[in-house]
């Protein structure tokens, strides 16, 4: 169609149409963990992350998928030549791999956070923190979401 000549009635009409298939076309109602590798990968690269430093705190079972409380500390000195720069969080089971982002920097003190995320089903939890000298290190916890009190 010329763009041009395209009169309003038409231009609803194809934007209707647009639209409607956007909202009818399949998409993934869940991450994969092949996708949370895939994000973890966009984030640190080719560097090979570490166990260790990195401590999650999560219930072991969460009634109400809704509002799961979250904790991530990381040990570091936080000194200006040694401190974590950020800490990214990804779920296997939620529409999108990535949850939260958090940027540090020495003066913070610690690095630490606390948040509530939802979680649409029982799934594993990455946290993965990077370090001021190029150091990856990651922690995995996994959390069952029970609906109504029954597993899910």
């Amino acid at each position: 169609m010329n763009c041009e000549k395209l009169s309003r009635r038409s231009f609803i009409s194809v934007a209707g149409a647009g639209a409607l298939s956007l909202s009818l076309a399949p998409f993934a109602a869940e991450a994969t963990p092949k996708q949370v590798l895939g994000a973890i990968e966009k984030v640190i690269g080719n560097r090979a992350p570490k166990d260790g430093r990195v401590s999650i705190v999560l219930p072991e079972i969460a009634e109400n998928g809704g509002v799961v409380p979250l904790k991530v500390a990381v040990d570091s000195p936080m000194t200006g030549t040694d401190f974590v720069k950020s800490v990214h969080v990804f779920a296997d089971g939620n529409p999108l791999p990535e949850v939260a982002n958090y940027h540090f920097g020495p003066n913070n003190g610690k690095a630490a956070f606390a948040l509530r995320i939802r979680l649409a089903k029982t799934q594993k939890i990455v946290a993965v923190a990077e370090m001021s000298d190029g150091q990856v290190f990651m922690a995995r916890r996994e959390v069952k979401v029970t609906l109504g009190g029954c597993g899910g």
